[in-house]
């Protein structure tokens, strides 16, 4: 009787041990606490916030498949890294990407570069269009961030969340 015991909770055991290891990569646990060590925002120490981003808020951003594997192929950032960029256009914002030059409602907001600071080519986004719902447009202070500029507008499923800065360089 007692080998049975024992033999159960061992198995209890190792069966909880395998799921709480197992359950953080199905589940993909939220960080509430994001350190942005990119120059494309102010570097520091921000907070996930309660609801949706809104034009001029922060956000932490899945860029898409394509984006985020040459973001990890040119080591922009580290693959799985989601991105903190500021929300520049919504739903109904005319964006018009041409000659290099990006524009918001009609007004010059950002340039395009043909290359990375490494020389590599960039593809930028040449497209003039409104916003559709559930649509985001997003641009970095610096000038040579890797934001909408160059994979264009994002479906707002891909926000992650807002965020806000708790101690910026």
């Amino acid at each position: 009787m007692m080998r049975k015991t024992s033999f159960f909770r061992l198995a209890v055991l190792a069966g909880t041990g395998i799921a709480l290891c197992v359950l953080p990569t199905l589940l993909r646990p939220v960080p509430a606490l994001v350190w942005n060590a990119s120059a494309s925002v102010p570097v520091g120490l921000y907070r996930l916030a309660s609801g949706t981003p809104q034009r001029g808020d922060f956000a932490l951003v899945r860029p898409p498949e394509s984006a985020a594997l040459l973001a990890a192929e040119r080591g922009y950032l580290p693959a799985g890294v989601p991105l903190v960029k500021r929300v520049a256009a919504t739903a109904g914002d005319h964006v018009c990407a041409r000659k290099m030059s990006v524009s918001i409602n009609g007004e010059p907001v950002a340039r395009q570069r043909k290359s990375d600071r490494a020389g590599r080519a960039l593809s930028p986004w040449n497209e003039c269009r409104m916003l559709g719902r559930g649509e985001v447009f997003l641009l970095a202070d610096a000038p040579d961030s890797f934001d909408s500029r160059y994979f264009g507008p994002l479906n707002s499923t891909a926000l992650i969340g807002r965020l806000v800065p708790l101690w910026t360089k």
